[in-house]
């Protein structure tokens, strides 16, 4: 084979090679450029809004009563029935009274025979004293009589010595001072047994006074006793299952009747983690803490109340701490043993950046946002996240207030392009929506 043979097949298949290249290069200067990818967007705000801890509480009654029997008999009327609202000193149930009113009758009839003792008694103690009285009186004037006769015997003694008078004048001088002075013994005796019956009297008087007095305790108690017999409701609240029908016979002290649950205010228990604590400490020392309670089927209704109560330690099994809330409940909308939502409300962040929960998106490098400026171009800008405030969320760095953010569409989107503005899709609204909805 010559060389002009080999050559020519060559030179060929490079002026073919040269000729495919040039239409390819001519092809892919004719295919159309990429075109905007549609977005919708919406403007990041500043607003204040809450910094809190969610938690899952359970609501509790703020007081509970458990009523049982005080006195024991057989309940013979029952005046409410179950799962009704009570007030407080409505009347729940009458247990027999016709034994301690029987009771209250005796012990009052002791009161009223003892009354009359003392009466007596009285009486004779003012008898006794009057006789004291008197037989001093008649000391006193006995004495003097005695006195004088003594005198007189004296006197006459010394008459009959002289021979001036006779003797039976004297007898009768002499024997009238002796009758004197046995006078004067009597009386000073009649004082002696006047001032016996007088303690015998006072003592009687005392003794009664105390019979008087125990039994008029006996009549307070079976006053109570019969006042037992009629059970009330001591608070107002809701009442229970009824545990007892007509006719039973109940015990004293041995068997609950009714349970009864206050429903307004209502507690909601719940418990935050210790590393929490210090924070909940904090802010509770500044201020009273307040705190959103929603139900699981109402999210969008939230009840506010406050925090009233932290407990005094740290539970070793769970590492978490019981904290309390109250909230009105007028409407029983939460009842007692129902699991709600509890935030509670630290403090409020100041001007803080919000955007829709959709528009930040999750890479290998954390959370970024797609921010459009002015000439429609996209910027991936790397964000750090804070909390979700109801369907926004707290952008804590990397964003300001007034820029525009990518909310729909971000897939087609691709740094530093271009892209096309369209309308937020239905539920991606205004960050301007008021936040702290529940997340």
């Amino acid at each position: 084979m010559t060389i002009r043979s080999k050559v020519v097949p060559r030179l060929l298949l490079a002026i073919a090679c040269l000729g495919l290249a040039a239409g390819c290069e001519q092809k892919a200067s004719s295919a159309p450029a990429r075109p905007p990818a549609p977005v919708a967007v919406v403007t990041a705000i500043g607003q204040d809004v809450p910094v809190y801890l969610d938690e899952i509480g359970k609501t509790v009654a703020s007081e509970v009563v458990s009523i049982q029997p005080q006195v024991s008999g057989p309940i013979t009327a029952i005046h409410f029935r179950g799962g009704v609202d009570l007030k407080a000193g409505d009347a729940l149930f009458t247990i027999d009274p016709r034994p301690f009113e029987a009771a209250l009758r005796q012990a009052e009839a002791n009161v009223g025979r003892d009354t009359a003792q003392l009466q007596q008694a009285e009486a004779a103690l003012a008898q006794s004293r009057a006789a004291e009285a008197q037989a001093e009186a008649n000391l006193a004037r006995d004495t003097a009589q005695l006195e004088n006769a003594n005198v007189q015997e004296r006197r006459y003694k010394q008459l009959i010595a002289e021979g001036a008078i006779s003797n039976e004048l004297y007898d009768q001088v002499r024997t009238a001072a002796r009758s004197a002075d046995a006078t004067v013994r009597a009386d000073r005796a009649a004082i002696t047994n006047a001032k016996a019956a007088i303690a015998v009297a006072q003592a009687a008087v005392e003794n009664t006074k105390a019979a008087i007095q125990a039994d008029q305790a006996v009549v307070e108690t079976a006053r109570i006793q019969l006042g037992y017999t009629s059970i009330r409701s001591p608070i107002s609240g809701r009442a229970g299952e009824r545990l007892v029908d007509l006719g039973n016979v109940v015990t004293a002290n041995n068997s609950t009747l009714l349970t009864i649950q206050r429903l307004d205010p209502i507690y909601a228990d719940f418990t935050i983690t210790e590393s929490d604590l210090s924070a909940v400490q904090h802010h509770m020392a500044q201020r009273t803490l307040r705190v959103e309670v929603r139900l699981p089927d109402r999210p969008d209704e939230p009840r506010p109340g406050d925090l009233t109560f932290l407990d005094n330690a740290v539970q070793d099994a769970t590492g978490t701490v019981k904290l309390r809330a109250t909230i009105a409940n007028s409407d029983h909308r939460f009842w007692p043993g129902r699991f709600v939502r509890v935030r509670l409300i630290l403090r409020m962040q100041q001007g803080a950046v919000l955007v829709p929960a959709a528009a930040p998106q999750l890479s290998a490098k954390g959370p970024f946002v797609y921010v459009v400026k002015a000439d429609l171009t996209a910027e991936l800008r790397p964000v750090a996240l804070g909390q979700r405030q109801g369907d926004l969320v707290v952008v804590d760095q990397g964003l300001a207030p007034g820029e525009r953010v990518v909310v729909t569409g971000q897939l087609g989107v691709t740094p530093g392009g271009k892209v096309r503005l369209a309308e937020p899709a239905p539920g991606e609204g205004s960050p301007g929506t008021s936040p702290g909805g529940q997340s």
